[in-house]
């Protein structure tokens, strides 16, 4: 399972824009048809538990674990 900190590495790399750093990262990214994807990301640093990454990886990033894999 990824960790926290490659989730935020993927934002990043991703282009999501982070606009808001609290107690998490909060990143946006806006898509070609206008639409907004969201997602927060923990400053934790321990692993992302594995009913919640694919949670995040079909109703937040919106993408294959694949792909989250080639942009890290």
């Amino acid at each position: 399972m990824p960790k926290w900190k490659d989730l935020k590495r993927f934002c990043d790399a991703d282009g999501w824009e982070c606009y808001k750093s609290t107690d998490h990262y909060f990143y946006r990214k806006r898509m070609p048809d206008g639409t907004i994807k969201r997602t927060k990301v923990s400053r934790g640093s321990g692993e992302i538990h594995s009913h919640m990454w694919k949670e995040i990886l079909k109703n937040q990033l919106q993408v294959s674990e694949e792909y989250f894999n080639k942009i890290i």
